[in-house]
C-alpha cells in the first residue's frame, strides 16, 4: 500500500508582493477593460478590496521574481488604482491550466442565494449594487426572481444557467406545470426564454397560475394556441414513451447488431446474401456501421 504523503500545491501563508516583482503572462488591453465583466471586477475591488489573492509561482531563472498564474484582471484593476502591491498565494507548480480552464460559473439560482444572503446579513442594496457594478433595480429584480417558483423547480435548476426572464415566464404557470416544464428543459438542455414562452403557449388554461385570466401570447390567435396545446400534449406523451423504452431499445439494438456482425463475417453467408439478397446485405452493413461508431478501436490495438 502506498503511504506517500500528498504534496501541498500551495504555500499555506498569504504573502504581500510588490508589483515590480510580478511578471504577468499576458497584458490586459484597453478593449478588455471595456468589458462588463472586467468593470465588475474593478468595481468590486474599489468597494470591498481584493477578495481573491493573486496566484504566483517563483521565476525559474530570476531570484525574487514571480510569474503571475492567475489574477491578471485583478492586477490590472489594482494598478489602475495606483496600488503598489497585492496579497498573493505562492504555487509550487508553474502552470495556468487549473485556474483558467476549470472555472465553475455561478449559476443563476446560486447568484440569487448569494444576493439574498448578503442582504440578510445587513449589506444594503446600494452597496451590493456598487460592488457588483449593476444598478439597484437589478438587485431588486434578482431578489424577487424566485417568487412564485416551486421548491422542486428550484432544486432541479439550481446548477443551471437560466435566464431570469425564464423564471418570469414560468411564474405564470401552476406548480405542477412548472415541474413539467423544468423536466422538459432539462431533457432538451434548453433554458432559453424562447423555449419557456413556447411551453407557456402550449400550456392548458387550467394549468396556469391564474386560470381565470385568458392566456395571451403576442402574435398568436386563440385557435393557434389551442392547436399548439394539443400538439404539445401529444409530443409530451410521445417523448415519455420513448424515454421509458429507450434503454431497452438500445440494449436490443446492441445485441442484434452483434449477431448480425458475426453473421455477415461468415464468408459463405455474405456471398449468398450478396448474390441473392444484396439489398438485405446493405441494410445489415448499415446497422453494424451505425452501432459501431461508439466502439472505435484504439490505434495501439488496431495496428
Amino acid at each position: 500500500m502506498n503511504t506517500a504523503a500528498v504534496r501541498i500545491a500551495f504555500e499555506q501563508n498569504i504573502i504581500v508582493v510588490p508589483f515590480d516583482s510580478i511578471l504577468p503572462l499576458k497584458q490586459i488591453s484597453d478593449e478588455t477593460k471595456r468589458l462588463v465583466r472586467y468593470k465588475r471586477v474593478a468595481q468590486s475591488i474599489a468597494e470591498v478590496g481584493l477578495i481573491e489573492p493573486l496566484v504566483l509561482s517563483k521565476h525559474p531563472d530570476e531570484n525574487g521574481k514571480y510569474l503571475l498564474l492567475d489574477g491578471h484582471w485583478r492586477r490590472a484593476a489594482l494598478l489602475d488604482r495606483d496600488e503598489t502591491s497585492a496579497r498573493c498565494i505562492l504555487s509550487h507548480d508553474d502552470e495556468t491550466f487549473t485556474y483558467n480552464k476549470r472555472i465553475n460559473h455561478l449559476a443563476t439560482i446560486q447568484e440569487y442565494f448569494m444576493i439574498v444572503r448578503a442582504l440578510a446579513r445587513g449589506v444594503s442594496e446600494e452597496k451590493l449594487a456598487k460592488a457588483l457594478d449593476v444598478n439597484i433595480g437589478h438587485i431588486k429584480r434578482r431578489r424577487a426572481m424566485l417568487d412564485g417558483i416551486g421548491p422542486e423547480v428550484i432544486e432541479m435548476l439550481k446548477d443551471k444557467m437560466v435566464s431570469t426572464v425564464t423564471f418570469d415566464v414560468m411564474r405564470k404557470m401552476g406548480p405542477m406545470r412548472q415541474v413539467e416544464v423544468a423536466e422538459l428543459m432539462l431533457s432538451a438542455s434548453n433554458f432559453t426564454v424562447g423555449y419557456a414562452r413556447a411551453l407557456l403557449a402550449a400550456t392548458k388554461q387550467a394549468d396556469l397560475a391564474k386560470p381565470e385570466r385568458a392566456k395571451r401570447i403576442d402574435g398568436m390567435t386563440p385557435e393557434q394556441l389551442a392547436r399548439m396545446e394539443r400538439e404539445m400534449s401529444t409530443l409530451q406523451q410521445d417523448f415519455k414513451a420513448v424515454e421509458a423504452s429507450y434503454g431497452a431499445d438500445v440494449l436490443h439494438l446492441v445485441i442484434v447488431s452483434g449477431y448480425i456482425s458475426k453473421l455477415i463475417a461468415n464468408r459463405k453467408v455474405e456471398r449468398y446474401l450478396d448474390q441473392n439478397h444484396p439489398e438485405i446485405l446493405e441494410e445489415f452493413k448499415a446497422i453494424v456501421s451505425v452501432t459501431s461508431l461508439d466502439h472505435t478501436v484504439p490505434e495501439s490495438t488496431a495496428r
